[in-house]
């Protein structure tokens, strides 16, 4: 109820207002039965906009730190969150890692439609980074079809760093959904779990315009971080001296 809610009656017509969003493939998405959809990561916004054009009932596995807030706030992000279809995820490696896995396999094999972004993190500059295994594992373990989605638009709604949304038209679109039935059993095998991740990531290069990047979107984030670091630390003084 409170899912309907939020996307029929609150944050749908604002979304729809203020962004357009318009989607291609809808056609993709199964009537019934649970179904993967795997998105490229532009923005925070693209857990809003995706499950927002697709008919049925839509989950994104969330970092478990936005459903831990305190006071009104800590209650007002949770309740917003639960309401949009997230689900608190921990993903502080370990154990912590795999029941996050198992959470996700379950929703599948229980007939549930699940979002998920194989960069793992989001693109720091627009290109698509390489795939992490666990979108492969999932698929296999839950034994369910994997959609290509590609989000265009969200980061320019919402850049990163940004605290309130631009309007700005948003497109996505789903490609035809991708069978891994011929790998069944063989979930754990990291070369075959590989191979399906980079088929996956093909997939969302040839939906999409964005250049392909292999490297993990982690590593490209920390190269960043520290070509800045002369510039963000005690070398700052030394830098105005010279200039």
């Amino acid at each position: 109820m409170l899912y309907w809610l939020m996307k029929r009656v609150l944050l749908g017509p604002i979304l729809h207002l203020f962004f357009r969003p318009r989607v291609e493939g809808l056609e993709h998405v199964p009537a019934t039965g649970g179904a993967l959809l795997a998105s490229n990561h532009l923005a925070v916004s693209d857990s809003f906009f995706l499950p927002l054009v697709v008919p049925r009932r839509m989950t994104f596995p969330a970092k478990l730190e936005y459903f831990t807030g305190s006071g009104f706030k800590g209650w007002f992000k949770k309740w917003f969150l639960t309401g949009i279809g997230q689900i608190p995820i921990d993903r502080s490696g370990g154990n912590a890692a795999q029941a996050a896995l198992d959470t996700v396999i379950r929703l599948l094999r229980e007939g549930h439609l699940v979002g998920i972004y194989p960069e793992g993190t989001r693109s720091p500059d627009g290109r698509l980074y390489k795939g992490k295994t666990g979108v492969a594992r999932i698929a296999l373990e839950a034994g369910v079809p994997v959609l290509p989605v590609i989000m265009i638009g969200t980061d320019k709604a919402n850049p990163i760093g940004s605290k309130i949304w631009k309007p700005y038209p948003i497109r996505i679109r789903i490609g035809p959904p991708l069978d891994f039935s011929r790998y069944a059993g063989l979930q754990g095998d990291r070369f075959v779990e590989r191979s399906i991740t980079d088929e996956i990531m093909y997939a969302l290069m040839e939906l999409s315009d964005q250049e392909y990047v292999d490297i993990y979107a982690a590593k490209a984030k920390e190269q960043q971080a520290a070509l800045a670091l002369p510039v963000q630390s005690g070398d700052r003084d030394r830098v105005r001296e010279a200039s």
